[in-house]
């Protein structure tokens, strides 16, 4: 019945896995093509191809744990402690890349009037730049303390002293109080993004049904794939942060492999599914991706 259960949720994790790499390797993909034609790129576009480029990352880190857990034996310390490091630098920039993102749609998409939002507004590419630099504090520590753990891990079995015991403790504490710190903030912002282009949808359907122009006006369609892409990024950065401090700070956790499985099929989930969800949500890439389809349907 366990191997059953461990079967299925490895046959997940290849799945998502390779329509994860298939969707963040499609909108990579058509916005480099679109660059090359164009000879530019907008910020909303960089963006979508840093996050694009992240998850991939994302998804081979996450993909190499789970062969870790399986054979070990297969891994050197040091191709473990280059690959958490990875992990680390690409789960950071898929979290606040997205978080960013949710911003920019906030600065570009929501009507305020306020002289403070206007100014946000013609700055938005140095307020996304100012957040993402701001960021680089987490991961620094972020990626200090995996080092850190990684070397305690690789001594712990050289002795059984009290100090060290006490000394791993604190790093797991380290490792996963800057994890919840970093993603909190980032979760904050967005759901704050969130809020405020709610209120700017409402502003704008009373102020369409006062002039008598109906709510079905080009703007409003807008707001709303906006709001499905900041609400789907906020359901699935839910998703993935419990599922990595169940992974982080219960122990247990890593010796039953049936729950271990599952929650790295909950966190490859957060990495494929936004993907298509941000395909969908943009009307160039949504574009493409049915062109595909049709070619695919014609061949």
């Amino acid at each position: 019945m366990i191997s059953s259960i461990l079967s299925i949720l490895f046959i997940l994790i290849i799945g998502e896995f390779v329509l994860g790499n298939f969707f963040n390797g499609f909108i990579a993909l058509v916005n480099c093509i679109d660059w090359v034609k164009t000879q530019k790129i907008s910020c909303t576009d960089q963006i979508l191809t840093a996050l694009a480029a992240s998850k991939i990352g994302l998804l081979w880190t996450q993909d190499y744990i789970v062969w870790n857990l399986i054979n070990p034996a297969l891994h050197s310390p040091e191709v473990r402690t280059i690959a958490y490091i990875a992990w680390a630098v690409s789960s950071h920039f898929s979290v606040w890349l997205a978080t960013s993102l949710c911003i920019l749609y906030l600065l570009k998409i929501a009507n305020f009037s306020s002289p403070f939002s206007l100014r946000l507004k013609w700055k938005a590419k140095r307020v996304v730049l100012i957040i993402l630099l701001g960021s680089f504090v987490f991961l620094v520590c972020h990626i200090a303390v995996v080092i850190i753990d990684e070397k305690v891990y690789m001594n712990e079995y050289k002795g059984n002293f009290t100090w060290e015991t006490n000394f791993m403790d604190m790093v797991h504490l380290s490792n996963i109080t800057i994890f919840i710190l970093a993603n909190f903030i980032s979760f904050t912002m967005s759901m704050t993004a969130f809020l405020l282009l709610i209120f700017s949808l409402w502003k704008h359907l009373r102020k369409m049904l006062l002039s008598g122009k109906g709510s079905q006006d080009p703007s409003t369609k807008v707001h709303i794939r906006a709001l499905q892409t900041v609400i789907s990024f906020l359901f699935l950065s839910v998703i993935y942060f419990v599922t990595q401090i169940t992974l982080t700070w219960n122990s247990n956790t890593l010796k039953n492999r049936s729950v271990f499985m599952l929650c790295q099929v909950l966190a490859v989930l957060y990495a494929s599914s936004h993907s298509f969800i941000l395909i969908w949500g943009n009307k160039k890439l949504r574009q493409a991706f049915l062109s595909f389809l049709w070619q695919l349907r014609c061949w």
